[in-house]
């Protein structure tokens, strides 16, 4: 089955607005009715036109408003869309990245086939043009992103947006905005790729599936790749991951990716996405309502391969490993019970007081693995606990690390791909939750901080090197009537690579 590509043309441009031969130009006004300064200069040329529209009460520039306007005087676009901005002093990323959706799907939904953007235009606060053009594109991309191969027919739209352009103020901008341009698609569609991975139903997304596409785009950039088996696994010691698999009878598979970019010697950066492609819990059965939801739980390990697309198109300088433990968490008589005591790949034994709190057991042999590749910094990302989502809700991911330097690095790159964090405390105090009195760790420390404590068991795994944990149980999908992927942390993560780059 093909991942899905949106057949959408960006490119930037500088020039007036009112002299683009164009089936719409895009521009921007806020509340109070102030136009945006290309807003100005259309109605300069059309001798007061949308100042006319807007004093008769047909635009109040609140954000999410839109007006499209039809043969506007002595403008060369055969329409123009206006964009509700919502209050200038109010203006901020979010406001930004929501108005380009606005326009994007109004244009869709309105049959332009070709539009010229000037949203891109406007100044975000403490923003460069960069910034401005890579965000307009996955924001656009995102609002054009639907998922509907399982559908029997195919959902379908008025005319399809072909070709989007988007504005910058001066030509001197122009290469600065062709930067973001290209980080914008390679994020875009690394976003894309985590995206259909995680919506795709887990009767056919299963640890197989993923090990087959992670051979497709290893051989589409470049990367190396090499798929562990059962056997392979077992013979390494893997006995919590192998552990969480036991109950499916589809086969777990261990899936390694290598980005060689920078020199030899360079330490890689080590990526490890949870991707348990369907948690039923196992034994510690998940209640009916939601447990639809739960081939989201590989969501860790989508992200890793969304971004190793990204990585691909981008081609940094750079070595990154991605580590991605998949299978099934299912009952049945061979699955883990509570109570049951299994050895790591660390030597360390765990007991599984819980047999839905896996996605631990299967990212702790993960960690060990990792030290083979003498990391300069691992990261972790999983849906690992509803306790994540109960403190911070569907905003940030958590946010935990051993290392401040690699915390404070992570929090940099979330700001600048506006894919947020909230850094959560690690302290030794939350150990004692986890103690056992048969094992050397038990694989919950109850309802009490419940993502603290997941965090504080991975830790035990991850002395070795500089290591971070994400938790996205808020971030990668929505639930409900609604329910998709969200691609998160994909942007986080390559922007976190980026600025490696700029080191």
């Amino acid at each position: 089955m093909e991942n899905r590509e949106i057949e959408l043309e960006f490119s930037i441009k500088s020039g007036a607005p009112e002299k683009q031969r164009t089936a719409c130009v895009v521009v921007g006004v806020f509340e109070s009715r102030k136009l945006s300064a290309p807003a100005i200069d259309i109605d300069r040329a059309s001798d007061g036109y949308l100042s006319d529209i807007l004093r008769g009460g047909d635009m109040d520039g609140k954000a999410g408003s839109t007006l499209l306007l039809h043969r506007v005087p002595n403008i060369l676009a055969d329409r123009v869309l206006l964009v509700g901005l919502g209050k200038e002093r109010e203006f901020h990323e979010k406001s930004y990245r929501d108005a380009i959706a606005r326009a994007t799907r109004t244009l869709r939904d309105t049959g332009s086939m070709e539009a010229v953007v000037t949203l891109s235009e406007i100044a975000v606060r403490k923003r460069d043009v960069t910034w401005n053009i890579e965000q307009a594109v996955i924001s656009a991309h995102e609002a054009l992103y639907r998922f509907d191969r399982m559908k029997s027919k195919a959902d379908e739209t008025r005319r399809p947006l072909k070709r989007v352009v988007f504005a910058v103020s001066r030509r001197g901008e122009l290469k600065f905005g062709e930067a973001g341009l290209a980080r914008g698609l390679a994020i875009a569609r690394g976003i894309g790729l985590a995206k259909d991975l995680g919506n795709t139903p887990s009767n056919i997304c299963t640890p197989e599936y993923l090990a087959a596409e992670a051979r497709k785009l290893a051989k589409a950039h470049g990367f190396g790749c090499e798929i562990l088996d059962f056997a392979a696994c077992e013979k390494l010691g893997m006995g919590s991951f192998l552990s969480v698999g036991k109950g499916s009878d589809k086969p777990p598979r261990f899936i390694v990716l290598k980005h060689m970019g920078g020199a030899k010697a360079d330490k890689p950066v080590v990526l490890v996405g949870k991707a348990v492609t369907f948690d039923a819990g196992g034994i510690s059965l998940k209640p009916p309502a939601e447990m639809d939801e739960m081939n989201y739980d590989m969501s860790g390990g989508g992200s890793v391969i969304g971004t190793f697309r990204a990585l691909g198109e981008l081609g940094l300088p750079l070595n990154v490993i991605g580590l991605i433990p998949a299978c099934e968490n299912l009952p049945d008589a061979h699955a883990n019970k509570p109570g049951d005591i299994v050895t790591s790949m660390s030597g360390q034994t765990i007991e599984i007081l819980n047999t839905d709190a896996e996605g631990r057991l299967i990212l702790c042999d993960a960690l060990t693995y990792a030290e083979r590749f003498e990391p300069d910094a691992v990261i972790d990302i999983a849906t690992l606990t509803g306790a994540c989502v109960i403190a911070l809700g569907a905003h940030p991911s958590a946010l935990y690390s051993n290392h401040d330097p690699l915390a404070r690095e992570i929090e940099h790159a979330a700001d600048h791909a506006w894919d947020r964090v909230w850094r959560m405390p690690l302290w030794d105090d939350y150990q004692e939750q986890l103690k056992s009195s048969l094992a050397d760790v038990a694989n919950i420390g109850g309802r009490p901080a419940g993502s603290i404590t997941a965090a504080c068991f991975l830790s035990r795994f991850a002395k070795k090197y500089h290591w971070a944990h994400l938790d996205i149980a808020g971030t990668a999908y929505k639930g409900g009537r609604d329910k998709g992927s969200t691609g998160r942390p994909v942007s986080l993560l390559v922007h976190f690579l980026l600025n490696r780059t700029a080191k």
